[in-house]
């Protein structure tokens, strides 16, 4: 009689043990890093929204030749979101029925800030952003403007506060950049020559 030896086909329990290890190791080490990654692309997205609505506000100053303003929602807080629009009516302040909207942006999660880091027209009481017809930044008072926004995550600490932080920059001559500060100290965001 002759015998036939069966293919076996198929894990042993050892090599399925080795496999979830192995998985299990990977995943310890991916979950920190995604979620680092998901933190820095929000605030990454958010900065960049705030960024090119500013820069439409320039763009549309001297567009139409006019004050372009950007507010934040409520005229106090800029974590309430911000307007864009023109000051069709030249009074330097938000009027609904005068001024032509640009954009309305909604308040951000909860977790990111907004907050002004100077004394630029960004903190006064409104606060504001305002571009002439030439693209420059100015205040109410007509001198140039320069003004600084932190963008920054309240639900992080430690070393990871500083890495969650960016500063969105508005030069005298209307230019806008985003830099991650190097420092606590580093207030101008000194790497990037603005």
């Amino acid at each position: 009689m002759k015998t036939c030896k069966a293919n076996a086909s198929g894990f042993t329990l050892i090599e399925l043990m080795v496999t979830l290890a192995i998985a299990a190791i990977l995943m310890m080490v991916a979950v920190p890093s995604f979620t680092t990654f998901q933190r820095n692309a929000q605030l990454t997205s958010l900065s960049n929204t705030l960024l090119s609505s500013i820069n439409a506000a320039r763009g549309e100053a001297m567009k139409r030749g006019r004050y372009a303003m950007v507010v934040p929602a409520d005229n106090a807080n800029w974590s309430s979101g911000w307007i864009v629009f023109v000051d069709m009516d030249r009074s330097q302040n938000y009027n609904a029925a005068k001024d032509a909207i640009l954009l309305t942006q909604e308040a951000p999660p909860s977790y990111l800030t907004i907050t002004p880091t100077d004394g630029g027209s960004t903190a006064e009481t409104p606060p504001y952003i305002m571009f002439d017809a030439s693209g420059y930044a100015k205040t109410k008072a007509g001198a140039a403007g320069l003004n600084t926004l932190e963008i920054s995550r309240n639900d992080v600490s430690g070393t990871d506060q500083l890495a969650q932080t960016r500063r969105l920059k508005i030069a005298f001559t209307g230019r806008v950049l985003i830099c991650t500060p190097q420092s606590t100290s580093d207030a101008n965001c000194a790497q990037t020559g603005l």
